[in-house]
């Protein structure tokens, strides 16, 4: 019998059709040879921390847990099986002398997954996990194995780095890696407008920065994380600071170690959210305004934080941060309170600065008004087509998404 899938918050939950777990790229193709052949569907999913519906299906769910570990090594690139989760892709790095540049805030993520949504960290130098994709294997919606490189079908990389899972079970991803190194991670409390007042400086003098607003006691705590084996100016800024302008409390150094253990935070208590990438000249008159509206009118039912990160602008087709400097405001929500009448009311306030929404996280957007934030757009409409023309991967929430403009 079909197994119910329920994602990491428990707010989206459904029983598909059938379940696969297929051990090798052999069996990825028969399961899409016999979805198009019977005109039924195929849904690969991750470790299911998306908040968004994107994998709900009434086809086949097809899990990549049996398709994990290391394939091959070629000096600074490491090749994966798509189903490797984050921690154990960091561990593996990690032993072979290298780690990956920047990381998000969780490590039980899928590679797939977590590229394929445009998972990211933070840091004003550094591009969400999918600018780190060197090159995508997959098994296309005509059964077709695809290699996607600089060097093979290279017109398709800005589509497949960044796919939604819409053009093909990707068996293999390919990461730019660096040499290892460690991180120390610093934490203090300060007023909001001394975190604002000194926000610039803040992001362009530590290797990664972000900060929480909390809306009940108006504070925030600011993070920084910067490199162990030197003192970078960040460091050095953040103790002058200390001393002339006195936040709330003195940085502390919460622990130093390699970045797969350093930049990831265990998540105990379950959340919903959402997130905005805005231009990152347009952040400081969304988050005004979205502060404002918090304390006039939600803050009695927020009972989580607001969190703020950097992106670098990149060239990835339906990457939130396309061709800009990004700025991120994401709000979360306890999944014991109500979240849908607030996220529903700061996804307003983000749209009208332009922000693009995060596709792993909560939000109401359908075709006809994603379009005109992606300049790519119908780029990526074309390259879906091309790899599944019988759409076996077009699930409804897919087509809500993409098509139905």
């Amino acid at each position: 019998m079909p197994r119910p899938f329920v994602n990491w918050s428990g707010s989206l939950s459904f029983t598909p059709g059938g379940n696969a777990e297929p051990a090798d790229e052999d069996e990825v193709r028969e399961l899409v040879l016999r979805a198009r052949e019977s005109g039924t569907h195929l849904r690969p999913v991750g470790s299911g921390h998306s908040s968004s519906p994107l994998v709900r299906t009434n086809g086949t769910l097809v899990s990549l847990d049996r398709l994990t570990g290391v394939v091959h090594q070629d000096g600074d690139q490491f090749t994966v099986w798509g189903g490797t989760r984050l921690k154990a892709l960091g561990e593996s790095l990690y032993d072979a002398g290298l780690a990956m540049e920047n990381l998000g805030d969780v490590d039980y993520q899928s590679i797939a997954g977590a590229t394929a949504t445009g998972t990211h960290g933070t840091g004003v130098r550094f591009g969400n996990l999918s600018t780190q994709v060197a090159g995508v294997r997959l098994v296309t919606g005509t059964g077709e194995t695809l290699d996607i490189s600089p060097n093979s079908n290279a017109d398709l990389l800005p589509a497949a780095r960044l796919s939604l899972g819409a053009l093909g079970v990707v068996t293999k991803i390919t990461i730019d890696a660096q040499p290892r190194y460690e991180l120390r991670r610093r934490a203090w409390c300060a007023p909001v407008d001394w975190t604002l007042d000194h926000l610039a400086e803040l992001q362009h003098t530590n290797r990664n920065m972000d900060f929480y607003w909390y809306p009940r006691s108006d504070l925030t705590q600011i993070r920084t994380m910067n490199r162990a084996d030197d003192l970078p100016e960040g460091q050095m800024w953040v103790a002058r600071q200390a001393l002339e302008s006195t936040p709330w409390t003195e940085p502390r150094e919460l622990e130093i170690g390699p970045t797969h253990r350093t930049i990831p935070q265990d998540r105990d208590l379950r959340f919903e959210e959402i997130e905005y990438m805005l231009p990152a000249e347009a952040f400081t008159a969304c988050f005004t305004e979205v502060r404002k509206r918090i304390l006039n009118r939600h803050r009695r039912i927020v009972g989580w934080r607001v969190l703020v990160r950097t992106i670098a602008a990149d060239d990835i087709w339906l990457s939130n941060a396309y061709d800009r400097p990004t700025t991120t405001i994401a709000c979360l929500q306890n999944t014991s309170l109500p979240y849908e009448e607030y996220f529903r009311d700061m996804e307003a306030i983000f749209r009208q600065y332009g922000g693009r929404p995060h596709w792993g996280k909560k939000h109401w957007l359908t075709a006809q008004e994603l379009r005109p934030l992606f300049p790519h757009w119908d780029d990526f409409r074309q390259a879906r087509r091309r790899l599944d023309p019988d759409g076996v991967f077009l699930t409804p929430d897919l087509a809500r998404l993409l098509e139905e403009a």
